[in-house]
């Protein structure tokens, strides 16, 4: 009985410490406004939110393009184009 409640016992301490690592760990918050430059005559499509990333899909001329920022900071974390082959 006293090893199960030992046992116990560690594993609720463990549990409050990385929740308490988590709080104590956040990194800050991202700015208040952000504004991101496009290309000329592009059109945003559409925007959504995945885990930790914020992609814009961009209507740019005749191409589709999808961007990618990293929803804490914005910063721009990456690009892909479509084009149709010739």
């Amino acid at each position: 009985m006293v090893i199960s409640g030992a046992t116990t016992l560690v594993a609720i301490a463990a549990v409050i410490g990385v929740i308490g690592y988590r709080v104590f760990k956040a990194e800050g918050s991202a700015p208040a406004e952000v504004t991101a430059l496009l290309p000329k005559g592009a059109r945003v499509i559409s925007a959504a939110v995945a885990e930790d990333r914020i992609a814009v899909t961009l209507d740019v001329g005749a191409a589709i393009e999808i961007r990618t920022f990293d929803a804490k900071t914005l910063k721009p974390t990456g690009r892909l184009r479509f084009a149709t082959e010739p």
